[in-house]
Formats: structure tokens, C-alpha cells, sequence
């Protein structure tokens, strides 16, 4: 739905000279709508513009680009490469020119989504990698101006460090000790969102656990985490948490807006807390992957669901082990989730009869658009076994596959959710991250592997 207001804008922007020579004369609450209507249409020149005279105290992208009242449509995952260049020249130009009329304070970038396919006219992408890129070349331009010359603002953002841009690679081995010491010395206070690597909670090599059996780097990590009075989001995948999920979270002082405990290994202790935490109430996005929940956890899967229903939006059960004999026990799990939109069930043995009823029920979520499935059993040799590996999972019937996934289409369709967008990624999600650095990933394997071929060498010539 587009309001009368919004129509007008599109229409003032669609001719950027006459836009920007009018902007001194607009409404100030009139620039969040201009801002919407040039980044949907690509107007680069508007935006910088805009931003160089920003009214208002806040510039938040995420609010800015998302569904409002004057018009509907979501613009988050179109990560224009011409609109966020624009952006943040705009920023630049209002800490340099923007003279008594400053009172941006905040520029918040963190509301933009990396997707696969671009949904913007260019399908040109500026994804978090270039984002960081763009933004620390920007900052050092600005440092080399007199100081008496800029206009400070708060900027946040989600940056991407890399070996190649800092010397710093991501996926480092971290132990508990390491993170530990780690949040102590350096402490990031108004920190919102922490991705700790796999095994980030394993104990030091040379660690003896003590006597008492409680963990004092977890208890110190869970400190340091209560420090950080603005963190709303936390991954900790693929760290064996078994039995202290309790510990970790219950002191946190805001409430988590995204969790992600894939693979860690949870118990019955470990969901019931979750299932009835302060955190459960404010969950958008929820990842527990790696757990048989509905076989092992059912009450408490039920529970979690149930309290999390009015916010969560994001739900991803990877490789849960959910059969077709879990289907109707998943359907009500689901069926108090109306603010669902993205829904991922990879590499869970379902059949394309289980898929059919799970999808017939789908239809009903008022706000569902993505939904990623496993490959149905059906395509697969008899007795496969799961969690499959990448080579088994590879190997399955694509005619068949296709056949089904036209059909669980002509599913959605028939109830009128021909909006709700269906895939298989069946190596997992799209990653924009790996995505961007994929270059900068295959130059460092590849001196892995020359590194390795050179110490081989030197330990035949060794023996000789």
C-alpha cells in the first residue's frame, strides 16, 4: 500500500535536481519519506543530499527502509551498492558542511540484510564486507580534515574484520581462557550483538577442572556478558554448553532479541530454563539447530515456542531429526507463531507426503515469506542415513526433487501464498560473509596448501 504522501515524494524524487534544490523548503518529518522513496528508486544523488542535511537527532536505516504506514513494502534486503555509497558520503559531507544546522547524532547501518539475490533495479550489492571497507576508508578521509571542522556522530554498524583488512582471521581457535581474557581487558560496554567462534567455552589444554565441578571461565565469561547493558544478540554455535545455559544467560541485564544455540549440545535443564527465561518473550530470532527437540524436548519445545510467539520472526531447526511422525506435533508447535516470516528445517528426513500436510499448515502463518526444506527422503536411496554428510546429501534424484517442489508450490498456491518464497540451499544457507571474502578465503587455502606441501618436502629431505 502506497499513501497519497509517499506518491507525491516518489514523484519529486524521480527528478533529483528539482529534489535537491526543494529540500531546504521540506517539512522535516517529511525527509524520512523522501529518503525511502530515492533509495527505492535508485536516486544516489538524493540520498547524499538528504543526508547531508539531515534534520533529525537519529538516521536509522533499518526504520528508515522498513514497512510504514505511507508504504508497505519492505526495502531491508536490498543492499544497494549506489544507495549505501550515497549514504555514507552523505554522513561524511554532514560532519564536514552541515555548519549550525547539525543535529544528526546517530547513523545506524545495522538494519540492512544481505541476501542472495538483489531485489533492487541495479542488483548491484554492497555487502558487509564492502560496508566495513567503505566506512573505515570514509572515517581516515575525514581524520585528515581540521578538527575544528567536523561535526561528531555516533555511528553503528555491523563490521566485517578479515584476515586481509586487519590480520585477523575470524574463525580463530578461541578457548574459554582466551574469550574470557579477552572481555576483561578489552570490555565493550555498548556492544548489541556477539558471535563467539565454535568451541569458544572449551577449557584451556593445560586446565584441571576443579574439585567443586563448577566452571570459573564460564562464570567470569557470563559476568563480562552482564556488563554489556545493550547486547540483544548472541551466537554461540557449535560450543558444548551441556547443562549451562542457565549459567550463561540468566545474568544478562536486557532481554536477547537473537539467539543462536545451534549444535551446543543442550539438555533437558538447559531448554526447560529457556523454555520459561525473561529472554523467551523477546526472541525475533531463534536458531537450535543440532537438537532432537521434539523427539527429546517436546513439552518444553512446546513451551519456548509459545512464549516466543509474539516476536519471533526468524526459526531455523537444522538437522533436528524431525520424521514424518513429528509433523503434527511440529504444526502446533508453529501455530501460535503469526509473526513468523522466515522459517529454515534443512536436513531433517521428512517424506514429500509429511512436507505436503507441514506446508498445507505453513499457508495459515499470516506473515511466513521464506521457507527452506530438506530434500524429501523420497529422493534419496532407501535407508539413507542422517545427519548426512555433504557427499550423501548431494546425491539424491533432482528429477524427483523437482517434481515434489512443484507440487509443495502448487500447495502454497492453492491457499493463495504464492508470496511465500520455497528453497532447498542444500549445502546451507547463503552466506554474504564467505560470499564477498570467497577470493580473499581461496588465496589464504591455497597457502595453506602450499605451506603444507613445503613442510612435507622438508621433512622427506629430513629422513634422507
Amino acid at each position: 500500500m502506497w499513501s497519497l504522501r509517499f506518491i507525491s515524494a516518489e514523484a519529486l524524487v524521480s527528478h533529483p535536481e528539482v529534489a535537491q534544490q526543494s529540500l531546504d523548503g521540506v517539512a522535516h518529518n517529511l525527509y524520512p519519506l523522501l529518503f525511502k522513496a530515492s533509495y527505492l528508486l535508485e536516486q544516489a544523488e538524493v540520498i547524499r543530499a538528504l543526508l547531508e542535511r539531515w534534520p533529525l537527532e537519529e538516521c536509522r536505516l533499518g526504520v528508515l527502509l522498513g514497512p510504514s504506514a505511507d508504504h508497505s513494502e519492505d526495502l531491508r534486503d536490498r543492499a544497494c551498492r549506489a544507495c549505501l555509497e550515497a549514504f555514507v558520503r552523505g554522513l561524511a559531507d554532514h560532519v564536514l558542511w552541515a555548519g549550525g544546522r547539525q543535529r544528526l547524532r546517530v547513523a545506524d547501518l545495522t538494519g540492512v540484510r544481505d541476501v542472495q539475490v538483489q531485489r533492487c533495479p541495479c542488483g548491484k550489492a554492497l555487502g558487509r564486507w564492502g560496508r566495513t571497507e567503505l566506512l573505515a576508508r570514509t572515517c581516515c578521509e575525514l581524520q585528515a580534515e581540521p578538527p575544528g571542522a567536523r561535526h561528531p556522530i555516533e555511528v553503528l554498524a555491523d563490521l566485517f574484520v578479515t584476515e586481509g583488512n586487519f590480520k585477523v582471521v575470524h574463525n580463530v581457535r578461541l578457548h574459554a581462557g582466551h574469550v574470557q581474557q579477552l572481555l576483561a581487558q578489552v570490555g565493550f560496554p555498548k556492544l548489541t550483538s556477539l558471535t563467539l567462534p565454535a568451541k569458544a567455552f572449551d577449557a584451556p589444554p593445560d586446565c584441571t577442572p576443579p574439585p567443586s565441578g563448577e566452571d570459573p571461565f564460564l562464570t567470569s565469561i557470563a559476568w563480562e556478558l552482564s556488563q554489556m547493558t545493550q547486547l540483544t544478540e548472541l551466537s554461540v554455535a557449535f560450543s558444548t554448553l551441556t547443562g549451562k545455559i542457565r549459567k550463561l544467560l540468566s545474568p544478562l541485564r536486557t532481554p536477547l532479541r537473537a539467539l543462536d544455540l545451534a549444535n551446543c549440545s543442550l539438555n533437558h535443564a538447559d531448554m526447560a530454563f529457556l523454555a520459561n527465561c525473561a529472554h523467551a518473550t523477546h526472541l525475533e530470532v531463534l536458531d537450535l539447530s543440532g537438537h532432537s527437540l521434539v523427539n527429546l524436548f517436546p513439552s518444553t519445545f512446546f513451551r519456548l515456542l509459545g512464549r516466543a510467539a509474539q516476536t519471533l520472526r526468524v526459526l531455523t531447526l537444522e538437522e533436528c531429526g524431525i520424521e514424518d511422525g513429528h509433523v503434527n506435533t511440529l504444526i502446533l508447535a508453529l501455530s501460535p507463531c503469526l509473526e513468523l516470516s522466515q522459517l529454515r528445517f534443512l536436513g531433517n528426513p521428512l517424506s514429500a507426503r509429511a512436507l505436503r500436510r507441514l506446508f498445507a499448515a505453513l499457508c495459515e502463518l499470516p506473515k511466513l515469506q521464506c521457507v527452506e526444506f530438506p530434500v524429501p527422503k523420497d529422493c534419496y536411496p532407501e535407508g539413507a542415513a542422517y545427519p548426512q554428510d555433504e557427499l550423501a546429501m548431494s546425491k539424491f534424484d533432482q528429477q524427483k526433487y523437482n517434481v515434489i517442489a512443484e507440487d509443495l508450490r502448487a500447495v502454497l498456491l492453492r491457499a493463495g501464498r504464492g508470496d511465500i518464497q520455497v528453497s532447498t540451499p542444500i549445502f546451507g544457507s547463503f552466506d554474504p560473509d564467505i560470499q564477498e571474502t570467497s577470493n580473499e578465503l581461496g588465496a589464504f587455502l591455497l597457502q595453506a596448501f602450499k605451506t603444507a606441501l613445503e613442510n612435507f618436502s622438508r621433512a622427506l629431505k629430513q629422513m634422507e
